[in-house]
């Protein structure tokens, strides 16, 4: 009896390790056995021309081959499959349709922002509600940090590793073909970094070019928005902005200047301007793998030690405080209504509004029926109103779409109204941080 109550605990908690923090690369299919090194190493350039390998850059094999056959699409925001967390939209997409989207945009010369939100990010967005708008308004959101993804597992996003600021601009490098040749701008850095940086880039073969750089120099965002450096940036041709300024700053200069600059594509990769330039080394692939990055990185630069330290503990907070209980009332609500499979959504179309009347389960597998709804609804250019009366469950999914559509409605002008919430979906609301008023 007390061996069968013993396996019993074991076969719980492993499923639940199994499903924060994934099995260890040993395991395979309920079996230990040794990985070969083609199935252990790294992204091939073969792997991302052709797009097989579901676990080749971290995410799931279905979005990568979505874009692989929509190639030109650089999908509106409803269409992004879209998570949140803790306030913050979380894209659950692979690496070969991140490098697809740039493509396309580039291409298309489609403004197109992206964030690579990682601890500090996470942090930071509690008590800066600018930096955290500079990341709901992101064309793009993916996950830089391991920490991220075992949270980002917790309230199940469908997310296997994270796919950095630094892996995507080494993607990008490592596709040498002429058609996807990108030419880049660098912003920021360390003085002489970006020089560094971009003769280095230029000196070997890839499918990058640098075409210019500049470095403000320590000066408020005011004064790195002067004309003439914006005119600088603009004048370079260039397809892609890396910007590297600290997060905060660089998130604020980029959306401060985000009408002004010509470039289509544009992001802060942080320390990717180092990496390139080689005055930080980037940790070994083996530690990326078992998220253990910030370790090395700390061992390259030590004063970062107190920024992990402080990101740690609030996060820490934030795991117990809202991440935990969020992942349980929005998985007990799931469990309680089990059964209740159907979802309706219901227009009552007025002379100056629209209300929209949901019933049943809001939850991922209910999305594509919401999305045509809420798209059809925001081309009435009518005040929208969303009645959750009959609302039984929702998940991180759901919430991301409903943060999508605010974001849509705001940029009209407009802000929907939330009515029905029952106690425990305000709860679910505040605990994802998002705000129901």
């Amino acid at each position: 009896m007390a061996r069968r109550l013993w396996l019993a605990v074991v076969r719980s908690t492993q499923k639940i390790l199994d499903s924060v923090v994934g099995r260890p690369w040993w395991y395979r299919d309920g079996r230990r056995s040794m990985l070969t090194t083609s199935k252990r190493q790294g992204p091939s350039h073969s792997l991302h021309r052709a797009g097989r390998g579901p676990g080749a850059y971290g995410e799931r094999s279905e979005v990568d081959d979505a874009s692989a056959v929509a190639d030109s699409a650089v999908p509106d925001d409803l269409s992004r499959d879209v998570y949140l967390i803790l306030g913050i939209p979380i894209d659950a997409i692979g690496m070969l349709a991140v490098l697809r989207r740039i493509e396309a945009a580039a291409r298309r010369k489609i403004r197109f922002l992206i964030s690579t939100p990682n601890l500090n990010f996470f942090v930071t967005s509690q008590s800066d509600e600018s930096f955290r708008e500079s990341l709901v308004l992101s064309d793009l959101c993916t996950v830089d940090g391991m920490p991220i993804v075992w949270i980002a597992r917790l309230v199940g996003v469908p997310i296997k590793s994270r796919t950095a600021g630094s892996d995507i601009f080494d993607a990008l490098k490592a596709d040498v073909s002429p058609a996807h040749s990108l030419k880049i701008f660098l912003f920021g850095g360390p003085e002489g970094a970006a020089e560094m940086a971009a003769r280095k880039l230029n000196s070997q073969p890839g499918g990058v070019k640098c075409v210019g750089w500049s470095n403000p120099g320590f000066c408020s965002t005011e004064e790195m928005s002067r004309d003439e450096i914006i005119d600088q940036i603009n004048s370079s041709g260039a397809d892609f902005l890396v910007a590297s300024l600290g997060s905060q700053k660089g998130q604020s200069w980029l959306q401060r200047n985000h009408h002004r600059l010509r470039i289509p594509v544009r992001a802060h990769l942080g320390a990717t301007l180092n990496f390139q330039a080689g005055t930080v080394r980037r940790a070994p692939p083996i530690m990326r793998r078992f998220g253990l990055e910030w370790l090395w990185r700390i061992k390259e630069e030590p004063y970062l030690w107190k920024r992990y330290w402080s990101d740690g503990r609030v996060m820490l907070g934030l795991l117990f405080t809202r991440v935990l209980p969020f992942a349980f009332w929005t998985r007990w609500l799931q469990l309680r209504h089990k059964r209740r499979e159907d979802f309706i959504i219901t227009h009552d179309h007025g002379s100056e509004t629209i209300t929209l009347s949901l019933s049943g389960a809001a939850n991922a597998q209910q999305v594509d029926k919401a999305i045509p709804a809420f798209r059809e609804a925001a081309a009435t250019r009518k005040q929208i109103t969303l009645d959750f009366s009959n609302v039984c469950a929702i998940d991180a999914r759901f919430l991301g779409l409903l943060l999508m559509l605010k974001k849509k409605l705001k940029a009209d002008g407009a802000v929907p109204n939330f009515i029905g919430v029952s106690p425990l979906l305000e709860k679910i609301f505040c605990l994802s941080g998002l705000d129901s008023k």
